[in-house]
């Protein structure tokens, strides 16, 4: 593109803009995801996009070279568009370049700064640092390894239980080879013991903690040095001192990025009166034990903070027990403090400012900054004071404790449980990823549950392989790779070493190293990976649905196991029948094991109270006929045959031929008179439709509305006599008594049906001598009083919806206009505004 020299910056601007947006354009006819159809179909577009990518990335890579003329950024070479990915993070360097070079150049072309004009003298104000920052040299120093110098070097392929390196053991109750005895743990694998074991659990600390005395003042810090310890006439020198003292503080540095199991790298120490800080990184370290003439004296009290993963390391690197520890940690939980960190004590009780952003440095430097020495001795400097302060506010507590709580035992006792952890070898398990290197915890917090089959061999491979690598070169997995890496490999399974290549982190410079070995086995991977189990199979098999959780906790807590004896069987304090609904089954389908158990007469309860009523009273009335059936207090009695009991489900559904009439005043005039033939009726063929309902149809008679509160009363009272008593003893009584109740309510319901009819023939002349006298025509015909119930016939039934319009009859008597709101009237007031109403035949529902 050629531009004459009289453009200036705005034309110019617009141009570039105009032939961006229509190249953009043209590239947006076609997707991205056509363009490999287009490619397979068509040579002449496969050339002609071979030589568009061609020349594009020749078109980049020349401007790369042109935008680091005169710098030191280095460009990438881009052979290929796989390039692009693989250097993308060089390419956005020189960009960056470029921009911050363009937008000088437009600060110096628009005024805003003047070129070569020296800056205007301004005092300078140091940046403040935040307090958590930490440059990256002090964190991930490059270093060179000091294990390689030990004399006893780490064995990270040994897969034997670890066994304390203890050479002498002072202070003993019980000689070292007896302390140190194998035995099997929850999991039977073989474990070695705790060497001083028998020490710590039968352990009386000194009288001086039970006791208050005035907190002792810490020393100034600007009034006392500290001491390096980086020889062994250094330690000897220092342990002479430790050994007079009654009270020590012991604080430790570790460091895990770049070795496999860690490292121990620093130590501190302090009395009242001096600190210490100890090398324990020198090839002599394994020589540190001597200090466990100190560290195991039950008469010294050692005092740390938060000792949970400092007794491992003290082990497990310099060969040190601790016997005699005071947790400040677990002192702060007992008082309930709102913080129980370092930081929080040394602000609560010295009122220093802790700069905790050391606790992530690279604690392997050499000489140690001077700001991480002060950091380091801060921490043990101030703890004896802390623990003044703390013993004597645990026994205040303990004392004005009502509940006889003891403060001081219960810290002390926690402190015990902490000094006696022991440090194990962990197995990698890469079937199953188990354990604290393992896969399938980090599975598990990844929620990964998506993968395939493939990725999840993948998955597992990479793992493998990571840490296989990481015991080789004796560093931790995540600086081989990092978990989200995995993960993305996992999730992408790329095909080549150098689509791998593009996915690996800039720090990853042994996995970059082996790049062709791990396309390798990523390959190999996927194809096992297409017959191998999926997550969630795995995840079933390493927690099965078998095991409750009563279970687990007997596997986690074995102690359960002896008190699962005395554990209450389940079938024992189970009820077979419910309180709510008594022996009624909890099913409305019988199951299939208990039908060939089921008795003739089942009694199920109902909760409707005028049901059960009016069942009763259709059974007695045909009792002689029906024979005897016994009764209950809640219970009503169905037949139920053998046939019966194989037949599904069906809906509970009222027999046709009784029609239930609703309730009406004595004041309605012809609609109860009416119905009143047919309740006639009905009362009158009682005894015969309880025999058909009785011979096979599931019918329940509906009680009449009418039946009178007296009578419910009666019916209830000689029931709930009859249900006091013995069936066996008083069977004859039982039968009189209900031949008498029914002739009684059949004396009854005859009294009444009279009653009725009276009453409906006096309600019909009534009505018949008013319509004469208004009409005076003939008496209508009389209506058949034998009316039987019929079920309503829809079929035969005008149609709702489609009303037909009633024809007015006209009689003599003049009929009274409907009132008009919207008529104009002469006198009154203005008419109502009329309102645009619904068109018919859209909204309308009804015609009139």
């Amino acid at each position: 593109m050629t531009m004459e020299s009289s453009l200036d910056f705005k034309s110019l601007q617009e141009k570039v803009q105009s032939a961006l947006v229509s190249t953009t354009r043209l590239a947006n006819q076609i997707a991205a995801e056509d363009l490999s159809f287009q490619r397979t179909s068509n040579p002449d577009v496969a050339e002609d996009l071979d030589d568009a990518s061609s020349r594009l990335l020749a078109l980049t890579s020349s401007l790369l070279q042109s935008a680091i003329r005169g710098t030191d950024v280095a460009a990438p070479s881009l052979d290929d568009a796989d390039d692009v990915d693989v250097h993308w993070s060089r390419i956005v360097d020189v960009l960056d370049h470029l921009l911050e070079k363009a937008d000088t150049c437009l600060d110096e072309y628009t005024g805003a700064i003047k070129r070569k004009a020296a800056p205007p003298e301004q005092p300078v104000v140091p940046a403040k640092k935040s307090r958590y920052a930490l440059d990256q040299s002090i964190r991930r120093a490059n270093v060179l390894k000091p294990q390689n110098a030990f004399e006893i070097k780490p064995n990270n392929h040994d897969a034997s239980p670890w066994k304390p390196s203890l050479t002498v053991k002072p202070h003993a109750k019980i000689p070292l080879d007896e302390s140190i005895a194998a035995f099997h743990d929850e999991a039977q694998s073989t474990q070695y013991k705790h060497p001083y074991e028998t020490e710590i659990l039968s352990l009386e600390y000194p009288d001086a903690v039970f006791q208050q005395k005035e907190p002792i003042p810490y020393l100034p810090v600007e009034s006392t040095t500290a001491t390096y310890v980086d020889t062994f006439e250094g330690v000897l020198a220092m342990l002479e001192e430790l050994k007079g003292a009654k009270e020590i503080a012991i604080d430790t540095e570790h460091h895990d990025f770049r070795t496999y199991t860690g490292l121990l790298s620093l130590m501190q120490i302090s009395t009242r009166e001096k600190d210490w800080i100890v090398d324990t990184l020198q090839p002599w370290r394994h020589k540190l034990e001597i200090l466990n003439q100190v560290f195991a004296d039950p008469s010294i009290v050692k005092v740390l903070h938060g000792a949970y993963m400092d007794i491992i390391w003290l082990q497990r690197d310099c060969g040190l027990y601790i016997v005699g520890l005071f947790d400040t940690f677990e002192a702060a939980c007992a008082l309930q403090y709102p913080g129980r960190s370092l930081a929080y004590l040394l602000k609560r009780f010295v009122d220093f400012d802790a700069d905790k952003k050391y606790q992530l440095a690279d604690w392997r430097i050499r000489p140690l900054p001077e700001e991480m020495f002060y950091y380091a001795r801060s921490d043990t400097h101030y703890l004896l004071y802390i623990y003044d302060n703390l013993r004597n506010e645990l026994l205040s507590s303990s004392h004005s404790n009502t509940s006889g709580h003891d403060l001081m035992r219960q810290v002390l006792d926690k402190s015990k449980e902490t000094s006696l952890r022991r440090h194990e070898t962990y197995v990698y398990d890469a079937g199953t990823g188990q354990g604290p290197f393992g896969w399938f915890n980090m599975l598990v917090r990844q929620s990964s549950g998506k993968f395939s089959k493939e990725q999840f061999s993948v998955f597992r491979a990479i793992h493998q392989w990571r840490d296989e690598l990481a015991r080789k070169e004796d560093e931790s997995p995540l600086f081989i790779m990092n978990n989200a890496t995995v993960f993305d490999i996992a999730r992408r399974l790329p095909p080549d070493p150098k689509a791998l290549h593009s996915l690996l982190d800039s720090g990853s410079f042994l996995a970059k190293r082996e790049v062709s070995n791990l396309s390798e086995i990523i390959t190999k991977a996927i194809v096992q990976g297409a017959n191998g189990p999926s997550v969630a199979e795995v995840l079933r098999g390493n927690a099965p649905a078998t095991l409750g959780i009563g279970e687990v906790a007997r596997v986690v807590l074995p102690q359960l196991r002896e008190r699962a004896k005395d554990a209450v069987d389940a079938k024992d304090i189970m009820s077979h029948s419910s309180q709510l609904w008594g022996d009624i089954p909890m099913s409305t389908r019988w199951d299939s094991q208990g039908q060939t158990s089921l008795p003739k007469q089942i009694k199920f309860e109902l909760p409707w109270a005028q049901f059960i009523q009016s069942a009763k009273l259709a059974e007695s009335v045909n009792r002689e006929s029906d024979g005897e059936i016994p009764t209950s207090n809640n219970a009503v009695v169905e037949q139920v045959t053998s046939e019966d009991a194989n037949h599904e489900d069906s809906e509970f559904t009222l027999k046709t031929g009784l029609k239930r009439k609703a309730p009406e005043p004595e004041s309605s005039s012809e609609s109860d008179a009416e119905s009143e033939p047919g309740a006639e009726t009905k009362g009158q063929t009682g005894s015969k439709s309880k025999t058909e309902s009785s011979a096979g149809d599931e019918e329940i008679s509906v009680p009449e509305e009418d039946d009178t509160d007296d009578e419910m009363g009666d019916e209830i009272g000689d029931e709930m006599g009859d249900e006091g008593e013995d069936e066996i003893e008083i069977e004859n009584e039982r039968k009189d008594k209900k031949a008498r109740k029914a002739e009684k309510k059949a004396a009854k319901l005859a009294r009444r049906n009279a009653e009725r009819k009276e009453r409906r023939d006096r309600k019909k002349a009534e009505k018949l001598a008013k319509k004469k006298a208004k009409t005076g025509s003939a008496a209508p015909k009389e209506e058949d009083d034998d009316e039987s119930d019929e079920p309503f016939d829809y079929s035969k039934a005008k149609s709702v919806l489609k009303k037909e319009k009633a024809v007015p009859i006209h009689t003599g008597a003049g009929r009274k206009a409907r009132f008009n709101p919207y008529a104009l009237t002469a006198e009154g007031p203005k008419p109502a505004r009329r309102m645009h109403g619904e068109k018919t035949g859209k909204s309308g529902t009804f015609q009139r």
